[in-house]
């Protein structure tokens, strides 16, 4: 488009050109030029002419004065720019105090003066140079303000300050946040205990497509997990729970998040109510964990209902220490032994050789104790466990035994399935 605008211009140019010309040529015309007393004489397309020829003469001699001064600026955004690109380079491999010196070069000739800046002051961050990040940032106040909040907010959240970051993000002249400005709002929201208000960003953050689908799941389970846990009061919980989508709702760590949160305000149904719903739903190893954890009444119905479990799940070791949890919390000591020596035997590891010395100091036998602590310590770094005294061989082959998996109708479950 643009070349066909500068070809119809030289034509019509053209036209009136060779209409100019025969009509001078048909009557030159007569000029009188009087200047001091004398008087010049000629046609008037022979004026036109030297009117045109002196024009041209000092549009060229315009030209050359200018020549050194133009040559000179060029060879600036040349260098400029070659450092610039060698400045984000040496970035790139790490070298930020060359980066840093080239890139503040760059950005004092003008070439990529906001993006030199800002690779200039992370480049200072990265070496621990503070002042001198705070610096290259305070050089962005008036040319690009609001690169230069998102800059500031990144540097306070890299250090663990979130109110900063907010401060300089909620500022009236770098609104409206771009994509990376609600990111980083967001991200400062829930480190600073606001996860509830995070939360809410992440429907804009979507729309602006400001992180990948994948990394956005995450978050949103993050960020639910933890508005749970900073519901002020049960009806705030439950508004919130009941705020969330079914996807995020069954999603394991956010049914934890609700049912910790609910047993601390002695919500004890609801706590343990979300913690079977989930398990009958999709068997997660850590809510059944949870479910012998929770410092809930109910002991009765939550062990009936985790031996109901061990029908489908007999080899689960976190179940088969929730049910010892259970049976010790109601003084069945015997049973709660049982059920965690086949919890070892399944690996549950050092939490149960932890409640196996519990029960042992309960007994009395102190010999017994030590040995089921030393073996949580072990456990724990992956040495040999001490043999426990009192196990014969065919208790032992029965705590390992692998027992048939049945569904809720009692039908034998396929390995794997």
């Amino acid at each position: 488009m643009n070349l066909f605008r500068s070809v119809l211009f030289w034509l019509v140019l053209a036209v009136l050109g060779a209409l100019l010309a025969q009509l001078l040529l048909q009557d030159p015309g007569y000029l009188l030029v009087r200047f001091r007393g004398s008087d010049y004489q000629t046609t008037v397309a022979a004026g036109l002419g030297l009117l045109l020829a002196f024009m041209f003469g000092v549009a060229l001699l315009w030209n050359l004065l200018r020549l050194p001064f133009v040559a000179f600026r060029r060879h600036r955004k040349r260098r400029a720019r070659a450092q610039l690109v060698d400045g984000l380079n040496a970035h790139q491999r790490g070298e930020y105090q060359r980066a840093e010196q080239l890139l503040t070069q760059a950005a004092a000739h003008g070439e990529g003066g906001s993006l030199a800046r800002i690779h200039a002051a992370r480049a200072a961050a990265a070496r621990g140079d503070d002042a001198a990040a705070s610096a290259h940032m305070d050089a962005l106040s008036e040319r690009d303000p609001t690169n230069q909040a998102l800059l500031r907010a990144e540097h306070a959240l890299a250090r663990s300050n979130p109110a900063d970051a907010l401060a300089v993000l909620d500022a009236p002249r770098v609104q409206p946040l771009p994509p990376r400005g609600l990111q980083l709002r967001a991200e400062a929201l829930a480190a600073s205990g606001r996860s509830f208000e995070a939360y809410g960003l992440l429907g804009a953050l979507r729309q602006q497509q400001a992180l990948p689908t994948t990394r956005l799941d995450e978050i949103q389970a993050q960020w639910a997990a933890q508005s749970l846990q900073q519901a002020g009061n049960a009806s705030e919980l439950a508004d919130r729970w009941d705020a969330l989508p079914q996807g995020v709702q069954t999603t394991a760590p956010v049914v934890a998040a609700y049912a910790t949160r609910a047993a601390a305000m002695g919500w004890n149904e609801a706590a343990t109510r979300s913690l079977e719903q989930a398990l009958d739903r999709q068997w997660d190893e850590d809510l059944a964990e949870l479910y012998g954890q929770l410092d809930v009444a109910r002991l009765e119905e939550r062990r009936a209902q985790a031996e109901g479990w061990l029908q489908a799940h007999p080899s689960s070791p976190a179940l088969l220490l929730a049910v010892a949890r259970l049976a010790k919390a109601q003084g069945h000591l015997p049973q709660a032994e049982r059920a965690l020596h086949r919890a070892i035997a399944q690996g549950a590891g050092s939490a149960a050789w932890e409640i196996l010395g519990d029960i042992a100091v309960q007994s009395g036998d102190e010999a017994r104790a030590r040995l089921a602590y030393v073996n949580a310590l072990r456990s724990q770094r992956g040495a040999t466990l001490l043999d426990l005294p009192g196990r014969d061989l065919r208790q032992q082959i029965a705590d390992t035994a692998a027992i048939e998996e049945r569904d809720e109708h009692g039908i034998p479950r396929l390995r794997g399935g």
